[in-house]
Order: structure tokens, then C-alpha cells, then sequence
């Protein structure tokens, strides 16, 4: 997988911020994660800690200044990688009550990255991502191939697109990391054609070492093209 990375990429999602969510738990942890990722052609990064309504309640300000921390670590171990922050929202009733009270947190311009519950799509899925973007905003997102609902249901994966909604795939999806039935979605969307870019979604060690695996997807060239789309992000 990782020979497919190209140079100069921008990877805008992971979790390499250390202590602030489910990723990196130290700034050791955080070097090591970098160092490896920039191994791999990675040449920026866009870091997306989870924000979550009473699980990772994390802000605008903890993680930007989390961010700086993790620079100056870097920065003091000879790693020197340009690194912005953004956040991976999750879709809930809370997140429309942040839509309209605070300014989020994008990974470029008026992108932001957002994920649902594995266990079911929220009630008012199309009506928070029209108030999303009527505020401005264009919604990308994360592992639609990772909600298993959906998978028996692949219309509604076009309906999400017809609804303006970008989609990331990950990268360990498509080496099998999840599990063969989640592969086989992420290729489906890759196939389709509805796959609009890719993300690591690193949050530790074990993530890296996957990647040296071979894809388990036949689907090389969506996936190539859906990797150079991260072109987009550059800063």
C-alpha cells in the first residue's frame, strides 16, 4: 500500500496529536507516528482529533493549542513538518447546535470532515447536512465504507453524494485492516466512482504497520486518483 502514496502528499485525517483523543496518547507517540508517515511520501499534515459530545469534548482552542505543543515536541527532535489543524466532527443532534453557534474547524477553506455512529445514521442525517452547508460549509465524509448499515443499502451512499456530501475513504480499508467485508464497500465506492479523496486515519503504531501489507482491493486506479485529489488540501 504504501508504494501508492505519492510524494508530497497531504494526508487530512489522523489522529497524531497526542493526548486529546483516541490517537497518539504521547508526544513520543506523536514523533514516532510522523517519522514513519513522512517515510511513507507524506510531506504535510491536516490532524483531526475527534470531537464528540460527552466523549472527546475537545474545542476550537484545545486543540489548536495541542497542536503547537506537538509542534514544538517535533520541532525539538529535528522533525520539522508543516501541520495545520482541523477536527472530525460527528454527526449528532449536538453538532447541529455547534453548526449555528461556533465556526468550525476545516481541514481547507469551508471543507470539514465528519463521521457518523457505526451503529446507525442519525435521524436527521440530510437535514444537518443542509444546515451544514447552508452555513457555508462542504461536508467530507470520513470512511463511508466503515458504516456497515449502509453496505446492503449502497443507494444510499448515492444519495448522500446527490445531497452534496464528499467522501474520504482510509487507506487501512483498503488493505483489509477492518475486515474483508469493509474492503469489499470501499472498493464498491471506489468502483462507483463516489470516493473523493483518501486518509490515513493513523492513530497508532499497529496503523503504520499495516500499511506495509498488500491492498486487498482490486481497485488501484480510483484509489490512486482519489490520493492525488488530496492535492487539493495543500497549504
Amino acid at each position: 500500500m504504501s508504494d501508492l502514496i505519492p510524494s508530497d502528499h497531504t494526508d487530512f485525517h489522523s489522529h497524531l496529536l497526542f493526548g486529546i483523543d483516541d490517537g497518539a496518547k504521547t508526544p513520543e507517540d506523536s514523533l514516532s507516528l510522523v517519522r514513519d508517515l513522512t517515510k511513507m511520501g507524506c510531506a504535510r499534515f491536516i490532524v483531526t482529533p475527534h470531537i464528540m459530545h460527552s466523549i472527546w469534548d475537545n474545542s476550537s482552542e484545545t486543540i489548536v493549542a495541542r497542536l503547537k505543543q506537538t509542534q514544538d515536541f517535533l520541532s525539538a527532535n529535528g522533525v520539522n513538518v508543516p501541520m495545520r489543524a482541523a477536527a472530525e466532527y460527528l454527526i449528532d443532534s449536538f453538532f447541529l447546535q455547534r453548526i449555528k453557534s461556533e465556526k468550525l474547524l476545516t481541514i481547507h477553506e469551508n471543507y470539514v470532515l465528519v463521521e457518523m455512529s457505526y451503529l446507525n445514521p442519525p435521524i436527521q442525517l440530510f437535514d444537518i447536512l443542509f444546515e451544514l452547508q447552508l452555513e457555508g460549509y462542504v461536508p467530507v465524509l470520513a470512511h463511508p465504507e466503515r458504516y456497515g448499515f449502509y453496505h446492503n443499502r449502497f443507494s444510499d451512499y448515492e444519495k448522500l453524494k446527490d445531497a452534496g456530501c464528499l467522501m474520504q475513504v482510509n487507506l487501512l480499508s483498503c488493505v483489509g485492516y477492518y475486515g474483508k467485508s469493509v474492503a469489499l464497500a470501499a472498493e464498491k465506492l471506489l468502483n462507483a466512482g463516489l470516493i473523493d479523496f483518501a486518509g490515513s486515519d493513523v492513530h497508532h503504531a499497529r496503523h503504520i504497520a499495516a500499511f506495509s501489507t498488500r491492498l486487498a482491493i482490486d481497485s488501484e486506479k480510483p484509489l490512486t486518483q482519489a490520493l492525488e485529489n488530496n492535492k487539493k488540501f495543500r497549504f
